[in-house]
């Protein structure tokens, strides 16, 4: 079994920043990758940011720029870094960490955590 914690969300202003963190524990398989995604009401859930275990990171067009992935060595917890934040980043910002077994994909998620950028 897999639990994932996430903790960060809020509400700020635009422009601010704010930081979220994800854990990741229980029966894991050490070549993994770790991301965070975010889903707006009534929209699909879209990839914000991924990185692997060996450090290769990815970002939506949308967060290049203002959204930094980071990951600990050694254990699988990562952070998003979001500065200049703008209202549409508004969203659910959910954690996921994915790798491949010998017959299937293993996925899970977090509960997600609320991220509102209002003036």
């Amino acid at each position: 079994q897999v639990h994932i914690v996430e903790t960060g969300g809020g509400l700020v202003q635009p422009g601010d920043s704010l930081r979220l963190s994800c854990s990741a524990s229980g029966v894991i398989a050490d070549n993994n990758a770790m991301g965070w995604h975010r889903q707006v009401p009534g929209q699909m859930r879209e990839l914000v940011a991924g990185i692997t275990k060996k450090g290769t990171t990815k970002y939506s067009d949308s967060v290049k720029g203002r959204f930094t992935i980071s990951r600990e060595n050694g254990n699988n917890t990562i952070y998003l870094q979001m500065d200049r934040l703008e209202p549409e980043d508004t969203a659910v910002y959910f954690c996921n960490i994915v790798w491949q077994g010998s017959d299937q994909v293993y996925t899970y998620w977090g509960l997600g955590t609320q991220v509102t950028v209002s003036s």
